[in-house]
């Protein structure tokens, strides 16, 4: 099949309507746009959030089921078939959304949690110059979404060298440049590096990942932003499973360049303080009301399998007292 550039996007039918949390609503109604204006295919080009929309866009485009249907919360989900071409093009390098194995969506019912799309895009963009103008706020807490990635995957008890060679790659480069590409956007190659950290966090999503996440996606589904919610548990989280993880705890100290015997987690947190990102849940408005239900929907999440310390609900409120 012979490809050409299209002549201009300035005609081209756009769907801007991304909600901070991607939701199933917005998934219908950019289907619907896709298909009255008879597209033959989509490009998602922004953070995670848009590039997940876009992902069950392309889902929806060509089978009008509901969305829920498609979710990996079933046993066996509905199968993907035909979903239109798509393009996805990150302007953040946070959720690696673009390579990564499914689209995080907030359903109708109110749950967060993935469609598994191993295959749906058809080609991948890493361009860091697309970064290049990103607030200083935003690359630091899209940022801490790519640490937590490499962080949580490395530390799953799934075995997988390969995926810890490269998870421990990510955390290294990510570790030594988000603080960088934060305090100075023009850095580009912090932004290389923050990139191709962002897409080896989200390579490694076949290990699963933990609490931290279990955590983050019920949160979210409460219109918080995800990155700012993995910057506060990862260092909560490290500290509570650190018991377990042995060897993997140097291996850590090393990629991260720390001395022998330095506590990770207090390194998570000291980062988060130069930062200058929330510490606290308090800090976003949420209430121990909107806390409450929190634990139980952290153990219905599938994050929450492959954590390497076994959790349970007291647990989860511990970890959340801490967070608050």
């Amino acid at each position: 099949m012979a490809l050409a550039a299209a002549p201009s996007a300035a005609q081209a039918p756009r769907f801007l309507d991304t909600p901070p949390n991607p939701t199933e609503a917005a998934s219908r109604d950019g289907a619907a746009l896709y298909r009255r204006e008879r597209c033959d295919g989509i490009i998602g080009v922004g953070g995670g959030a848009a590039l997940d929309l876009a992902k069950a866009i392309a889902i929806l485009a060509t089978d009008d089921a509901p969305l829920w249907d498609f979710c990996n919360r079933h046993a066996r989900p509905r199968p993907i078939v035909g979903p239109a071409p798509l393009i996805l093009m990150p302007t953040t390098s946070g959720s690696g959304s673009e390579v990564g194995r499914s689209a995080v969506i907030v359903f109708d019912n109110g749950i967060k949690a993935g469609v598994g799309c191993p295959s749906i895009v058809t080609a991948a963009i890493d361009d860091p110059e697309l970064t290049a103008g990103l607030p200083g706020r935003i690359t630091a807490v899209t940022g801490l979404d790519a640490l937590s990635h490499c962080v949580e995957t490395f530390c799953s008890p799934t075995v997988n060298p390969p995926a810890d060679a490269i998870a421990l790659d990510g955390l290294a480069r990510a570790f030594g440049a988000l603080e960088a590409a934060t305090v100075n956007g023009a850095d580009m190659l912090a932004r290389w590096q923050m990139m191709m950290a962002s897409l080896e966090g989200a390579v490694c999503f076949q290990k699963g990942m933990g609490a931290v996440h279990a955590l983050s996606h019920p949160i979210g589904a409460l219109g918080h932003h995800h990155g700012t919610l993995n910057g506060i548990f990862l260092p909560l989280v490290v500290h509570h499973n650190a018991a377990v993880l042995g060897p993997k705890l140097d291996a850590m100290r090393k990629a991260m360049g720390l001395a022998p015997g330095a506590g990770i987690a207090e390194a998570l947190d000291a980062l988060n303080r130069r930062l200058g990102v929330p510490r606290r849940l308090s800090e976003l408005g949420l209430t121990r009301e909107d806390l409450a239900p929190i634990p139980e929907k952290a153990l219905q999440d599938n994050a929450h399998k492959t954590n390497p310390r076994p959790l349970d609900a007291a647990d989860y409120r511990l970890l959340l007292d801490q967070a608050f």
